[in-house]
């Protein structure tokens, strides 16, 4: 990559004074500390309908797409609500498909007003996948989400540096040379709208 790569740091969460967001501010520190440049797609900005494959042409879809389409790599936020990761980011994703994520970056986070998410980021990497993304196998997450902020700014020093270790990983292999095709990437055709 002959440019510093761009990362889009996508919130899941609709919530004014969200902690996704606050988290994926930090991960976005870390990036820009990689010498890359951040930027945050917050989805509230882009008033995503549900997805519905019949109809799926708004001035909002079309700039989230394009956004997340031109970023080198991506890290997604999320908060934990029942055990996986929130319905506005899964909707945002629906809206993606391979042109977005095929052969991309990812990177995951995930905060939780208990302890640790593991089956949001699980449930994430699984979508990542299927969308032939590579997925960092690092991973950040903010439990006990409610006493880790004050101020908008993290409490405990390691927890910010997890986060921002995120941004940075998700820099250092922006760039990452694509694997060959296998027979599973093949069988994977994505949405095709015949639901």
């Amino acid at each position: 990559m002959a440019t510093p790569p761009h990362v889009a740091a996508i919130t899941g969460s609709l919530r004014e004074g969200s902690h996704t967001r606050r988290a994926l501010r930090g991960a976005l520190t870390g990036v820009e500390d990689a010498g890359a440049t951040g930027e945050l797609l917050d989805i509230v900005e882009y008033d995503l309908p549900v997805l519905n494959t019949d109809d799926d042409s708004t001035e909002g879809v079309e700039a989230f797409t394009a956004a997340v389409r031109e970023a080198d790599a991506v890290i997604l936020g999320t908060p934990m609500y029942h055990g996986s990761y929130s319905g506005a980011l899964k909707n945002a994703l629906d809206h993606c498909g391979f042109d977005e994520f095929e052969n991309k970056t990812v990177g995951l986070l995930a905060v939780s007003g208990g302890s640790f998410p593991i089956t949001a980021l699980d449930h994430l990497r699984s979508v990542c996948r299927a969308l032939n993304a590579w997925v960092l196998p690092y991973q950040a997450a903010v439990p006990r989400s409610h006493s880790a902020f004050e101020g908008g700014e993290f409490v405990e020093e390691d927890t910010a540096e997890r986060v921002r270790t995120l941004g940075r990983r998700t820099v250092q292999y922006a760039d990452i040379e694509p694997d060959p095709a296998c027979f599973e990437s093949e069988q994977n055709v994505g949405a095709t709208g015949d639901d």
